[in-house]
């Protein structure tokens, strides 16, 4: 049926079109069916879209289309289209198949991929296969052939460099913000580092949420070919590149499942690191009760991305780290931050163990990329941060992408805080990570930039009554009041 496009001023955060009640008995689609939506003239492919039904908002000749497809499509206002009924995804057959724990081939996997790039598969049509994933797992040749489909998904950032690194740690601990200080140190020795980071999955902040209360994250790729070439690195988030958009959209599932399949973990970050051309990865798992895996699952990932690395013809390395409790003393995106800055500036003190590991991941490496000899790799790293070069490329590079560290305002610029205090003496036992992450989000974190929890002290740490244990930061009353009651609950610092 032929229509004139109306746009509507809203967006969906997917494609989403509205028919007139009458138009769509016409041509026999109900609410939650998909249509497809074809321009005749361009060069335009059709797009599959998720369909409201209204009586008044549009009229019999019209189809309203938000934001996403009005710019996917490049839409004009009254534009004629082609709206046709879109009969169910051959690719579900495909998710069905994985539900009945049968293996997938190559291109029943890129069949899935695509459905979900082109908007083919419904949210809970994908979260179909991600719990299909998740529960009943896939086979290393599968993983391979999910990473590919994932790839293909979307652009890639080539490089005509010799030294391309990266580095990616599979998250899970709290404050545990390394990539700013490895990217700088590693910048700053002259390799080229194009991080390409997520936001928060389950945890309080992602690399990119951290980096945003600074400068700018959401860049094309031609504009980071730009910071590249001034900087030798960036730290942006994947999901503005168009590089990976099969993973952006998997992600988003993820995060409202609360779950990580080992093999979307695996496709995930290995496709990142093709997609900008990485020639030397380091992979940092961190392991432990309070983690995200037991070292038994450390080690078979380990195994899993090694194989990734030899079938990908790349130079990977993978570590494995303590994961048993936070790291730093921030936990949210302008804590963290604040934690970042004091140990790259040497007039100040940052919190030591986040500062060791990073110059632990540095050294590994510089020595990966023989740009220090074995062993000698944490030396040369630790004077490149003393020496305040990796400061002043880190702070070259936040101006490249359109900041300034001026952008992060005092703490507490709300007012709103709670300092907790111990009723006893004692020792500190353990620090629960998944609660510490929970409470900071909790408190706001990630979407409120400034919320969070700040924890002053470490397992084993020695604790008299009325030392401060945390400070909680919320941008409002409410928020903090929530927060208060889930550590009252929760109980995530233990004392013995």
């Amino acid at each position: 049926m032929k229509l004139k496009i109306k746009f509507l001023k809203w967006s969906a955060g997917l494609p989403v079109a509205i028919l007139n009640k009458k138009t769509a008995e016409k041509i026999g689609v109900h609410p939650r069916d998909r249509i497809f939506i074809k321009p005749f003239s361009g060069n335009s492919e059709k797009i599959s879209s998720g369909v409201d039904i209204v009586e008044k908002l549009v009229r019999e000749d019209e189809v309203g289309v938000s934001s996403e497809i009005r710019k996917r499509m490049g839409l004009k206002r009254g534009q004629k289209v082609n709206i046709s009924l879109a009969q169910s995804p051959r690719s579900l057959e495909f998710i069905k198949k994985k539900l009945n724990k049968k293996r997938l081939s190559e291109k029943e996997i890129g069949e899935i991929i695509r459905d979900i790039v082109n908007n083919s598969l419904s949210e809970p049509e994908i979260a179909l296969f991600v719990s299909s994933v998740y529960r009943h797992g896939m086979s290393m040749k599968e993983t391979v052939y999910l990473t590919k489909a994932i790839l293909k998904s979307g652009r890639m950032l080539r490089l005509n460099e010799r030294l391309v690194v990266d580095k990616h740690s599979i998250g899970g601990i709290p404050g545990n913000r390394t990539t700013p200080l490895v990217v700088s140190i590693c910048a700053a020795a002259g390799l080229i580092i194009p991080k390409n980071s997520s936001r928060a999955i389950t945890s309080a902040a992602g690399t990119a949420d951290v980096i945003e209360t600074v400068a700018r994250v959401d860049f094309s790729i031609e504009e980071i070919k730009k910071i590249i070439g001034k900087t030798n690195a960036c730290m942006v988030w994947g999901g503005a590149l168009g590089m990976v958009p099969a993973d952006s959209r998997i992600i988003q599932i993820e995060k409202m499942l609360g779950v990580d399949p080992e093999a979307q973990l695996l496709a995930s970050i290995m496709s990142k690191k093709l997609a900008v051309g990485s020639k030397y990865i380091l992979i940092d798992i961190p392991y432990g009760k309070n983690a995200k895996v037991t070292k038994a699952r450390a080690l078979r990932l380990k195994r899993k991305f090694e194989k990734m690395g030899d079938y990908f013809n790349k130079k990977l390395k993978v570590v494995l780290t303590d994961g048993s409790q936070p790291i730093g003393n921030g936990v949210g995106p302008a804590l963290e931050m604040a934690d970042v800055i004091n140990i790259l500036d040497p007039q100040k003190q940052g919190p030591k163990d986040l500062e060791e590991k990073s110059l632990f991941l540095a050294g590994e490496l510089l020595e990966l990329t023989k740009k220090a000899k074995k062993g000698e790799g944490i030396k040369i790293a630790r004077e490149i941060l003393y020496s305040g070069m990796a400061f002043k490329k880190f702070k070259q590079i936040i101006k490249a992408q359109k900041g300034s560290l001026k952008n992060l305002k005092s703490f507490n610029p709300t007012g709103f805080k709670k300092d907790i205090f111990s009723k006893e003496y004692g020792e500190v036992e353990e620090i629960d990570n998944k609660k510490i992450n929970s409470l900071a989000r909790v408190a706001g974190g990630p979407a409120d930039k400034y919320a969070g929890v700040y924890l002053y002290l470490h397992v084993g740490d020695k604790v008299k009554r009325g030392d401060k244990i945390v400070t909680l930061y919320a941008e409002s009353r409410s928020r903090l009041r929530q927060a208060l009651r889930f550590y009252k609950e929760q109980k995530p610092v233990k004392i013995k």
